[in-house]
């Protein structure tokens, strides 16, 4: 399934939050298609930075209370060992299974549907007499691109980055 746009992400959002009667207040919204423009997770923090391009007034409880209301609606996914977030491309699908795949080395956070977790996390649930709403797995390891980086056998005359970057990992 591809990729949704970060348009189509913020209208389906906008007819979510009206077929529920909540408020997607404009300040949400931006918050909302800020994350959708990210290639990946990002920190609350990161996120005031760039909201207060638009807002400079914001604060960190502008952020969090977008955070919360987003977070409740099933718009984002908080990746909890990140302490970030990152946008779900399920809206449709409120009750899924999410496999948060997060790059150790470029801390890129890819969102995959866990499909048949799902039925193993309610079959332990019910088993535990546990009602399971919402789930969330998170894995770590090597995206792509940097399993590449990592197995380059000559360092010297690559074209790859072998160094790790000093700044911030996206997401943290």
């Amino acid at each position: 399934m591809p990729t949704p746009t970060s348009e189509s992400l913020l209208s389906q959002a906008e007819a979510i939050c009206q077929q529920r009667s909540v408020r997607l207040t404009p300040q949400r919204l931006e918050v909302l298609r800020l994350m959708t423009l990210q290639p990946g997770a990002i920190s609350a923090y990161d996120l005031l930075d760039l909201l207060r391009v638009s807002e400079p007034q914001a604060k960190p409880p502008t952020i969090y209370r977008a955070l919360d209301f987003l977070l409740e609606q099933g718009f984002i996914h908080r990746v909890e060992s990140t302490n970030s977030y990152v946008v779900c491309h399920h809206f449709q699908e409120p009750m899924h299974t999410s496999v948060m795949l997060i790059c150790d080395r470029c801390g890129g956070v890819t969102e995959q549907q866990a499909d048949g977790a799902e039925e193993i996390l309610q079959r332990v649930a019910r088993n535990s007499r546990f009602s399971l709403r919402h789930s969330v797995i998170e894995a770590h390891g090597l995206c792509s691109g940097c399993e590449k980086v990592e197995a380059c056998d000559d360092r010297e005359h690559c074209a790859h980055d072998h160094q790790l970057s000093s700044g911030k990992k996206r997401g943290r």
